[in-house]
């Protein structure tokens, strides 16, 4: 009997401060979708608007974002799981926003209506939307929440890869978006069944030509769509996920959050997304994962860029806890003779979706910092003579204010005198 009460304790027992850690140090997999590529082949492929729905588990981290204040179902806007306790979606979506705590957030979940068995619902805890995003011209247009539960990763819910600045995201070929939103400009109201859709990341030189958006992108935007349109995110989209799924490997990386466009599905006017890799500073800082991160010239480990031509990163989860044995960005030095500390260059696999911090990389990934020599003089002391030891003064006693002998004949006198009084003159 007591046997039996201790496992029913140890089955009930939880941590104190969340959940128990069941993402395992992983992002941008998809255990539900048994082939990456057969999912939207081409242009027939069922888009966002005028979509018919994806599977469930399909894209694993993408979540409803919901005011309860709304009849229905109350979605507002889209956005990724990037840890447990956070979220990344656009600021646009909280414009005169007051109580955000009443929001909730919808996570592993494919229809609104019906949730389904992997479908978890968290409040939102903090709102973090970025301090210069610009409402007029959406410059910056990128914000955080935070969960007040931390979520829990399984077939139906894992994390997003947030890209460094180690990732050529323009190389990326097979790219995605996915939301609840309208199948029009003019359709009243978001969908139930998540919609999904093929598209391509287009050259930004390009949408901002003088017949497409003639100058109104920026250079931490990304654009992705067809050049005649048809496919594209709509209202109840902004603020979900453009992922693309690494060249060489089976993950998919977060590369932009749906930010804006002009209608919907128009030619030459592709849906417009705020960059993730911009950000990945931001992020850090603002989620706490890092406590700080300074731009200087010289990139530190997680933020370096370098071209590269090797086999793709692994995903791990962002945080600041010690990655996964997967390749990462590390440095790796050479022991030299000290004072100076040189590394040596190497060659190893490409770039690796990062937790998202500053822990020590675990070994093997490419690029490699190589540390700037530093000058010997900052380690070692130039030799020189120390000062010897100056002598130390002979002790003068003060000068007696009679000669010698005198004194010498007064203290004859006073032992006399003292051997008669005491009758013992010799």
């Amino acid at each position: 009997m007591n046997l039996l009460y201790l496992f029913i304790l140890l089955a009930a027992y939880r941590p104190a401060q969340g959940t128990w850690d069941t993402c395992r140090g992983t992002c941008g997999l998809r255990p539900m979708a048994s082939d990456y590529d057969s999912i939207a082949s081409d242009y027939s492929m069922p888009h966002v608007v005028g979509a018919t729905g994806a599977q469930p588990g399909a894209w694993p981290w993408i979540v409803s974002i919901q005011d309860p204040r709304k009849i229905g179902t109350g979605h507002t806007c889209g956005g990724s799981l990037i840890s447990p306790r956070w979220v990344l979606t656009a600021a646009h979506c909280f414009i005169r926003v007051r109580n955000v705590t009443m929001w909730r957030v919808l996570i592993g979940a494919t229809r609104l209506t019906h949730l389904g068995p992997g479908a978890q619902v968290r409040h939102v805890k903090r709102l973090l939307t970025h301090q210069h995003y610009a409402a007029a011209s959406q410059q910056n247009d990128i914000a955080l929440l935070e969960l007040d539960q931390p979520a829990e990763c399984s077939e139906y819910v894992q994390l997003a890869c947030v890209p460094n600045a180690s990732l050529t995201v323009s190389e990326l070929k097979t790219c995605y978006i996915a939301g609840w939103g309208s199948a029009s400009a003019k359709a009243q109201g978001p969908s139930d069944v998540l919609q999904e859709a093929k598209v391509r990341l287009l050259d930004i030189q390009l949408v901002n030509s003088s017949q497409w958006y003639a100058g109104t992108i920026h250079t931490h935007n990304l654009c992705a769509g067809y050049p005649r349109g048809g496919i594209d995110t709509c209202q109840g989209d902004s603020g979900g996920p453009l992922v693309c799924k690494d060249n060489r490997a089976s993950y998919f990386w977060l590369v932009g959050v749906t930010s804006w466009g002009k209608g919907c599905a128009r030619a030459k006017r592709p849906g417009v997304y705020t960059s993730t890799q911009h950000f990945y500073d931001w992020i850090l800082v603002q989620t706490g994962l890092c406590p700080s991160v300074t731009a200087t010239p010289a990139p530190e480990p997680g933020f370096i860029s370098a071209p590269f031509e090797q086999p793709g990163p692994t995903p791990t989860e962002l945080g600041c806890s010690t990655p996964t044995p997967h390749p990462q960005p590390v440095v790796t030095t050479t022991p030299m003779p000290k004072p100076t500390f040189t590394s040596s260059p190497s060659e190893h696999p490409g770039p690796t979706p990062t937790e998202l911090g500053c822990s020590t990389p675990a070994p093997h990934q490419h690029p490699t910092v190589t540390a700037m020599p530093t000058p010997e003089a900052a380690f070692t002391s130039t030799p020189f003579e120390q000062p010897r030891p100056m002598p130390t003064q002979p002790l003068q006693l003060p000068s007696a204010p009679h000669p010698y002998q005198v004194l010498v004949h007064f203290l004859t006198r006073v032992h006399e005198m003292l051997q008669d009084l005491m009758g013992k003159k010799t």
